[in-house]
Parts: C-alpha cells; sequence; structure tokens
C-alpha cells in the first residue's frame, strides 16, 4: 500500500474493521456502543479523526475514514455534499481520485423515542491506551482493565475500572473496583505521527528490568517541593524516574530518537519516519491542527451547473456512464435509480455533462504546479465578485441557499463604509483534508507531506465535510480611500516595526514547517489589519444586541491589493451558522437596518478608541526582541474567540482603525479618523 510519500504501512491487524455499533445489532447489553455526541462543526475543527476527544471516564480517538465505511455501508444510498468549487480545491489538494463530500454519519430523529440513526455514528478507538487506577496507582496497558457501559441512555457512565484495587499501599482489607483514567504522556513527531509513551523503557532508562520481564508499574504525583509532573516507579526492582526529566530540548534528547511512525487513528504503523519524536501531553492544544478549507456557496452559472452535474453523475454512476455515454435516456433512468435528479436538465444538457465527467484527469505535474501555486484568497475571490454586482441580486438562485439585499446607507454612516449587504440566507460547506501536530501550516500546500493522511489503503476517495445555515451583514470599505491610506501605512515606521516582528516571529518559531516558508509572504498587508480589527470591534458589539454569544459570530474578511489576477477588496462578513435545516433566527441580519447599523459602527468604533488597559494597549509596538503579532489590541478591547477568529487573534491594531488619542511614538492616521469625528 503507497500513498502520496509511498509510505508502507504495517497494519496492527490487517484484518480488523473497527465497528462498535454493530453491538448494537447484536442486541449486547453489557456494553452499549455509543459514549458520547458530538457537534458536527466540533468533529470539523476540534475532534476531527486521529484527535483525543476527552470523555467522562476516559478518551477516544475518531478513526480514519477506513473504519467509517462499514457505517454507511447500512445506507442503501448516501447523498453527498455537491459544490463543485470545494470539491476542485479538495482534489487539487488530495488527488483527483476524491471522488464526493460527505456528511457525518448522523440522522436526525423524528421524536425523542425514535430509533432512527441510531446505527449511525463516527467510529472511534480508546486512546491513549495506558490508564492509571485512582485507587491505587497501578499504570498499566489497557487489558489489565475492564469495561463498563451498561446504562442505555447514559453513556456517560462509560468507564474503565480496576477491579481488585487493594489501594494505596495494599493495606486495604476489603478490595474494591476503583476507576482508572488515560495517563497522560504521549510521543508524537512533525510528521504527525503519535505514540503512548514507553514508561517500561524510561523508568529503566533504556535498558530491561532486571527483576522482571513485564513488571508492574506506579505513577505518583510529585508537584511537592521541586519536584514538578508525575514519578513511575517499577514496582519489581524498585526503579523510579520523573517525567519532568523528558520535558523540554535537554529532555528530548532522553526519549526514543527514532519515531515509530504509528498512526492510532488507521491502527497502522508508517515506518521509517525521519523525524524525531518529542514529549506532548494529552490535552496539548498542538495535538491536533485541523486542515479545512472552506466556501460560501454562491449562485452557479451554466458551466458550474454542468460541472455539478456532472460530479453527481460521476458518483453515482460510476463506471456504466462510459458504456452509454451517448444514450440520454438510458442515462435517465439509471440516474433515477442512483437518486440523481435531472428532471429539470434538458437532453442536450445532460449529455454535456457525461462529456464533463468523462474528461480525462489534469497530470499529477499539472496538479503538483498549480498546488505549489496556489492561495487561499482564490477561494474569496468568486464570493466578492459576486457581491459587487448588485443588479445579480433580485435574480438570486434559492437552490443555492443564498439570499442577500443591498441595504440603504444611513448619511450618518462613516464616509469610509460605502456599501451594506445583507446576508439574509446563506449555506457554508466545509471540508476536512487531513491534519498535523506540532507544526500548524499556514496554508495547507506548505509542506504537503506533513498532512497526515485519513484511510490507510490508498488515497481517500471521499472527504467528511459539512453543510452550515446561517445569516450575516457584509460591510464594504470606500477602495479609493483604503488604497490611499494604505500607501501612507506602507511607508510609516508602525507598520516597519510590525514587519520585523513578523520576521523575527517566523525565525522562531518552534516550527520546521516555518523554515521553509518565506515570511514576506506570509504578512497580510494593512487593509487586512484595518478590516480585521474592524471586524472584531464590529463582533464585540453586534453580539449584545443581535441575540447570538460572540463566539458564535464568526468573520470572512476579503482584502487584498490589486494585481495582475485579482482586482482589489476591501470588505467583511460577520455571519453566524448553524448545523441544523432551519438555520438561524434572522437577529443578526435584522442590524443591517440603516439606523440600528450606524448606531453600532459608531459605538464599536467609540469603544475602540478606549481600552482600559490604556495607555498601555495604545502605545504597543513590538521593538526587538518582541515578536507578538499585533500591535495596539488586546483581550479588553480587540480580541474575540478562537471561534471567530480567522487568524487567531493575530494581525490586529486599533490604530490602524482610530487615531487614538493616548497613543505617541508610532502614531498613523487612523482610517477612520479620530473619536470626534464620529
Amino acid at each position: 500500500m503507497t500513498d502520496a510519500t509511498d509510505e508502507t504501512a504495517v497494519l496492527h491487524d490487517d484484518e480488523e474493521v473497527l465497528d462498535p455499533l454493530a453491538d448494537l445489532e447484536q442486541g449486547m447489553d453489557k456494553n452499549r456502543a455509543k459514549v458520547g455526541s458530538a457537534r458536527p462543526s466540533s468533529l470539523l475543527y476540534t475532534y476531527g479523526p486521529g484527535s483525543i476527544m476527552d470523555l467522562p471516564g476516559f478518551s477516544v480517538m475518531p478513526a480514519g475514514l477506513d473504519d467509517w465505511e462499514p457505517i454507511w455501508a447500512r445506507r442503501e444510498h448516501l447523498r453527498p455534499i455537491m459544490e463543485p468549487r470545494l470539491l476542485g480545491v479538495v482534489q487539487m489538494h488530495l488527488g483527483d481520485q476524491v471522488k464526493e463530500l460527505r456528511p457525518f454519519p448522523w440522522q436526525p430523529k423524528r421524536g425523542a423515542q425514535s430509533n432512527e440513526g441510531n446505527d449511525l455514528g463516527i467510529p472511534a478507538r480508546v486512546f491513549p491506551q495506558w490508564f492509571r487506577c485512582t485507587g491505587c496507582d497501578y499504570l498499566g496497558p489497557l487489558p489489565r482493565f475492564a469495561y463498563k457501559n451498561t446504562h442505555p441512555f447514559r453513556p456517560d457512565l462509560a468507564q474503565f475500572t480496576h477491579k481488585n484495587c487493594p489501594g494505596r499501599g495494599g493495606r486495604t482489607k476489603k478490595r474494591r473496583e476503583a476507576p482508572a483514567v488515560p495517563a497522560q504522556h504521549l510521543l508524537a513527531c512533525a510528521n504527525g505521527h503519535l505514540d503512548e509513551f514507553p514508561y517500561l523503557l524510561w523508568v529503566h532508562r533504556g535498558r530491561q528490568c532486571p527483576s522482571a520481564e513485564n513488571p508492574d508499574l506506579k505513577m505518583f504525583d510529585a508537584n511537592l517541593g521541586k519536584s514538578v509532573g508525575s514519578i513511575i516507579k517499577c514496582v519489581a526492582c524498585g526503579a523510579t524516574r520523573g517525567m519532568a526529566e523528558a520535558q523540554g530540548e535537554v529532555g528530548r534528547e532522553k526519549l526514543p530518537q527514532v519515531c515509530r511512525g504509528r498512526h492510532p487513528h488507521l491502527n497502522a504503523f508508517y515506518p521509517d519516519c525521519d523525524a524525531r519524536p518529542a514529549l506532548i501531553m494529552m490535552g496539548a492544544s498542538n495535538l491536533w491542527f485541523a486542515a479545512t478549507q472552506t466556501v460560501i456557496v454562491m449562485p452557479r452559472t451554466e458551466a458550474e451547473d454542468v460541472d455539478a452535474l456532472a460530479d453527481s453523475l460521476r458518483v453515482g454512476l460510476g463506471d456504466q456512464l462510459a458504456e452509454f455515454a451517448n444514450q440520454a435516456a438510458v442515462i435517465r433512468g439509471m440516474a433515477a435509480v442512483a437518486h440523481v435528479d435531472v428532471t429539470d436538465v434538458t437532453d442536450d444538457e445532460l449529455l454535456a455533462a457525461v462529456a464533463k465527467a468523462l474528461e480525462p484527469s489534469e497530470s499529477e505535474a499539472d496538479r503538483q504546479e498549480r498546488l505549489a501555486n496556489w492561495d487561499p484568497v482564490e477561494l474569496l475571490v468568486p464570493e466578492w465578485r459576486y457581491l459587487q454586482k448588485p443588479a445579480l441580486f433580485p435574480q438570486q438562485q434559492n437552490t443555492s441557499g443564498l439570499m442577500v439585499t443591498e441595504m440603504d446607507c444611513s448619511p450618518d454612516l462613516s464616509p469610509g463604509i460605502n456599501r451594506v449587504v445583507a446576508v439574509n440566507k446563506m449555506k457554508r460547506i466545509n471540508a476536512v483534508l487531513g491534519f498535523t501536530r506540532l507544526d500548524e501550516m499556514d496554508r495547507v500546500n506548505d509542506v504537503v507531506s506533513r498532512l497526515v493522511r485519513l484511510t490507510r489503503r490508498g488515497k481517500p476517495t471521499w472527504v467528511p465535510a459539512t453543510e452550515d445555515r446561517g445569516e450575516g451583514i457584509f460591510l464594504q470599505l470606500d477602495l479609493t480611500t483604503v488604497d490611499a491610506w494604505e500607501q501612507g501605512i506602507l511607508t510609516s515606521d508602525l507598520w516597519a516595526a510590525h514587519k520585523a516582528a513578523h520576521e523575527r516571529n517566523f525565525n522562531r518559531r518552534f516550527s520546521e514547517t516555518a523554515k521553509r516558508v518565506k515570511a514576506s509572504d506570509r504578512l497580510p498587508s494593512p487593509r487586512y489589519w484595518l478590516l480585521h480589527t474592524f471586524s472584531h470591534v464590529l463582533i464585540r458589539e453586534l453580539a449584545m444586541y443581535c441575540g447570538y454569544g460572540a463566539a458564535s459570530l464568526t468573520e470572512r474578511i476579503y482584502a487584498w491589493p490589486a494585481s495582475p489576477d485579482r482586482d482589489a477588496a476591501a470588505g467583511l462578513l460577520i455571519c453566524t451558522t448553524a448545523s441544523d435545516s432551519e438555520g438561524t433566527l434572522g437577529g443578526l441580519v435584522a442590524q443591517s437596518q440603516k439606523d440600528l447599523l450606524q448606531a453600532r459602527v459608531a459605538s464599536a468604533l467609540r469603544r475602540a478608541a478606549r481600552c482600559s488597559s490604556d495607555p498601555v494597549c495604545a502605545m504597543r509596538t513590538p521593538s526587538e526582541p518582541e515578536d507578538f503579532l499585533h500591535g495596539a489590541a488586546c483581550h479588553a478591547c480587540s480580541f474575540v474567540s478562537e471561534t471567530s477568529c480567522e487568524r487567531a487573534n493575530r494581525f490586529l491594531d486599533r490604530r490602524f482603525l482610530m487615531t487614538l488619542p493616548t497613543s505617541t511614538g508610532h502614531s498613523v492616521h487612523g482610517f477612520f479618523g479620530g473619536i470626534d469625528a464620529l
């Protein structure tokens, strides 16, 4: 078996099929399969395949896509998510063998007592598989513990226990069944491999125990005095060693110098890994970074309709498509069986879609070249161009899920804002391409070999995706004014300080990927800093009036200077979406009315002019050796939750937004002027 990097996998058990829901089908009462639930958005960005999901009693790792197939096999027909623009991006990254975007295996219930969807779910493996007894501190592998999950309506009670636990010191007369918890220490490498910590080798300093072939271990807390972390002790020979020794660069030298190449989500090993493993704790934020791509579904052109139908026919009819390529009536019959809707399609349109579906794929060399030159801004350009054509708005195609309305602007609205568009309805599609560990990539195509695969048997033929519906507000700044303002910023001392800090940040990152990327290519333009800061202060303001929490509002920034490939852009979309079919309730889009929006913008800018941390915040400018990626911005005035910000609260500076009265030194002219201009 090979993949894009020609890795050869060694499976734990080549015949193993992970299907925990089979317990339900077999009527097993003692160990019910389901152990919890999660929203699709959570599975996309936080707990996807390869991540570690904490449950009340233990932790699990969602499995790779191979193990999803038995779950999907329970349905005769699977309706994929059709979005040609996003599918094309996924194919560029993963290959043309990706034929569809699939939703997560979930089915809504008609009533509380309904059994619909009980046979669907995300398969997962228990990980890590070393546990510690809370009663006697025994540390051992999973088979040494018993599993309990007997209540059909309380999956949170599922846990592993240590039977006949003697208690600490072994002096307990009546032995009991004590709960066990996962051991927190793991090994990870920059190539995305993850492994159990070798506790036996660690406590014996790389050698075998002199007193027993497979000795028992204990793990003690040592948060007293100068000791930090846990201490591992061998019961047989009495050897002890603290986990604090494994931390940092010095500790890394004491760990195994060769990575075993383990992917627990695939239940496989990939030998010959050239990266060194490092200690990582189970709940560390750099354990799993999702690689996702997102688009807002736009009304399609005729060519895009052909592409969408071609994708549906390719998936639904497979090899039969070529056999009957010129027989429209036969294609229609097969399409009906495959649940592909061609009712409103003429024969000529149908045959054109068939021809499109049968076109040869681009060569691997062409795909790699296109991937190397790809910029994520390309996903935003079609959305920006559509929003620049209000004449198209009354002719909206409701099938796209997008409904937008050009709004009147209040005469008192800041003159820097020249357009307001109410996004009454929108549909957002999100797809998972893979993930990385330790090292988050700025772009998915930075170091493609670092992207951990989702399947073990060849390249994926589909990837998980979610479909969210919601609403939003789009604000556009005057492009001529933005261009003139940006030219002044580019020659300022403040911008020079931000550029230098960004360079230092890149050079100092604990990141193998960053070393291969030119820092200057990844510094957003001043207009991005402006719109990003404006978006944050608006999110904080709108959250107090729209009925949605700030963490439920997200941003989409359209900010780039003109180039030969694309026109300049300067706009932002603040939106909220939900994964259920009904979408959201309209509280955010109601704020786009001219009087309400004028009040919200004025209030947001007034708040941005002052911060409870001023003058420290207003004067914050990175200088050697500092390398933070923001200026006059902090939690008190500009930062928002991670679910809202597309750049992790980086590239923010209120001085680009407003001329701050308390700012000295690196002062610049704010785009919206001073507070007196409001």
